[in-house]
């Protein structure tokens, strides 16, 4: 073997999402995917995660280019952020372009990028000792691609999102002469979806499912609330299929769905039944009687549940849950979201509707069943493989298919984030190890919020904060005026008056010992009023609320008027004070 080859997941292992795989062969980096995750909930406020770009900013000049595999968020939702950082080129399918265009053009940074370049499954890349081929996959959306990365000791074959559905159409029907045609030409590794790898049974076909959403909406006589992810191109198609089927018109809830459909629609990715099936406006709504409406609601960045629950509540806009709807789920949750969805249906119930989940009657997963996963290894008959895409179960499982099959543990590497995977002729093995930490966007920040920042955030959300402000003199040594105290998400002031009054004297004492101390320090008065406060608060409550102590100083200054100006007034000195604080 002469070409060095590692594998470096920055990734998309050990979690869901946020696929992304760096792939060293000699001087070169080849990225596959560059997708974010919708963070948990212990990530508060967080509005999604993104990869690492550390280690890719140290060898920039290394990277050769992006490779997508489809147009989902878990494979090009960090494009915005990762383009404002490196100008290299972008590789995927048409549809996978114009999502991943729509996807930066809503960032500031990346906006004027335009270096896309759109590639099929009879395409080939030829770079000095690379070259890189597409195999069409089936997913829930069309244009998934699965990507080879040729060299002279075999490819490296990554599948992306995928199943096998022998029913599927010509736009996501999986080729099979492709895949046996690169497993006889040598696959030296695969990396190969593990989302769906502790599910037996066999995913559902979309003619299945399909007749499944006919009869939902032939059976419901009041107004559809549809909840799918927006890209789940598919699955809109089944629900205009539906609707038109059952004299249904259709309102896209949410611009990012709106965008979405647009463009599928112009590559004719999508159809629409009857040419008047979409409503453009809101209001046309209430022109429609119940039975003629189906709802889709994608939510912020597509993402549905939380915008069910607002629609629950009554917190939305222009259309909210209403007694008779049924809302009818079609995203398929994640593990980690299972209670989150329990928690909604329960919100939906509450408002007097209905609630159906697709997943509750079939096996609708966009991703591989064990069956599909052995099958793959049987046809590609990698040397080595790696189970990627899910978290560490999900690896694990995908590696007993592999086992099940006859590979050994030193053919099998189950990676962590940032490992070094270093393959030769006859091993592979863990080489190495990066230092990768997750990147999380709030807001318009990106990588500015910490471990410490989520700490605070969790304590603030169970114990609350307590404000103590407190005014002193430092020259005359004394406190000028008692603690004022506030307390938020802590205890409610009023009813807690003797545990305000103690803490007011522990402030005012704490305070009073640093003034008299000749070495003071406005550092070590703040942190002793923490723990005096602390300790005191736990004490009385078990809780450790955030304390935030605010001094203030007033210094006096005495100015003797002009006494031209003041002759006869009858007036004393005119006094000016000066406030200073400390946070």
């Amino acid at each position: 073997m002469d070409s060095k080859i590692k594998i470096i997941p920055l990734g998309g292992v050990r979690e869901n999402g946020k696929n992304m795989y760096a792939v060293e062969i000699n001087d070169g980096i080849y990225i596959l995917d560059c997708g974010l995750k919708y963070p948990e909930n212990e990530l508060l406020g967080i509005d999604v995660v993104i990869p690492d770009f550390s280690y890719l900013k140290e060898n920039r000049d290394r990277i050769v280019g992006v490779f997508l595999t489809h147009g989902h968020a878990d494979a090009i939702g960090a494009l915005p952020y990762f383009l404002g950082e490196f100008n290299v080129p972008v590789f995927g399918s048409k549809m996978t372009i114009e999502l991943a265009k729509i996807s930066v053009s809503e960032s500031s940074e990346a906006a004027s990028f335009d270096d896309f370049h759109v590639v099929s499954d009879r395409s080939e890349i030829d770079f000095e000792d690379v070259r890189i081929t597409f195999f069409r996959t089936t997913h829930s959306i069309p244009g998934s691609l699965g990507i080879a990365v040729h060299t002279d000791a075999g490819a490296i074959v990554y599948t992306g999102d995928f199943k096998f559905d022998q029913t599927a159409t010509h736009l996501y029907r999986t080729d099979y002469s492709q895949l046996t045609k690169l497993g006889d030409q040598g696959v030296l590794a695969l990396l190969s979806d593990s989302s769906n790898a502790e599910n037996p049974a066999p995913s559902a076909s979309e003619n299945q499912i399909s007749d499944y959403i006919k009869g939902v909406f032939n059976d419901h006589q009041g107004r559809i609330i549809v909840a799918s992810v927006a890209s789940n191109i598919i699955r809109m198609q089944q629900v205009f299929d539906a609707a038109a089927q059952s004299g249904r018109k259709v309102f896209l809830s949410g611009k990012d769905l709106d965008k979405i459909v647009k463009t599928a629609l112009k590559l004719s990715m999508l159809k629409l039944p009857s040419p008047d099936l979409l409503i453009n406006n809101a209001s046309d709504l209430e022109k429609l009687d119940a039975n003629q409406t189906v709802i889709i609601q994608t939510g912020k960045m597509g993402e549905p549940i939380k915008a069910l629950q607002r629609m629950a509540n009554k917190e939305e806009k222009d259309i909210n849950i209403e007694p008779g709807d049924l809302v009818f789920i079609t995203t398929t949750p994640s593990t980690a979201m299972e209670t989150t969805v329990a928690k909604t249906r329960d919100m939906i119930y509450r408002a007097d509707a209905e609630v159906k989940m697709i997943s509750d009657e079939m096996n609708s997963a966009g991703d591989a069943s064990q069956n599909d996963l052995q099958l793959l290894l049987n046809i590609l008959k990698p040397k080595f493989f790696i189970p990627v895409q899910g978290e560490y179960r999900l690896l694990s499982s995908h590696a007993r298919l592999a086992k099940q099959l006859g590979y050994t543990d030193a053919q099998i590497v189950i990676p962590s984030k940032g490992d070094v995977i270093s393959i030769s002729e006859d091993e592979i093995w863990v080489s190495g190890g990066l230092d990768i930490a997750d990147t999380m966007i709030d807001g318009s920040g990106i990588g500015d919020i910490g471990n410490i920042v989520l700490r605070d955030r969790k304590v603030l959300s169970e114990d609350g904060i307590f404000v103590a402000v407190i005014t002193i003199d430092r020259k005359k040594k004394r406190v000028i005026s008692s603690p004022k105290l506030t307390s938020r998400g802590f205890v409610y002031v009023k009813a807690n008056k003797d545990l305000m009054n103690e803490a007011s004297e522990i402030i005012k004492k704490t305070v009073q010992d640093n003034l008299e101390n000749k070495e003071f320090d406005w550092s070590n008065l703040k942190q002793d009023v923490r723990d005096g406060l602390s300790d005191y608060l736990y004490h009385q409550t078990k809780r450790h609320p955030v304390i935030l102590p605010v001094i203030m100083e007033v210094n006096q200054h005495h100015k003797r008027t002009n006494k031209k100006h003041s002759k006869g007034n009858g007036k004393s000195d005119k006094v000016e004070s000066a406030e200073n604080s400390e946070v």
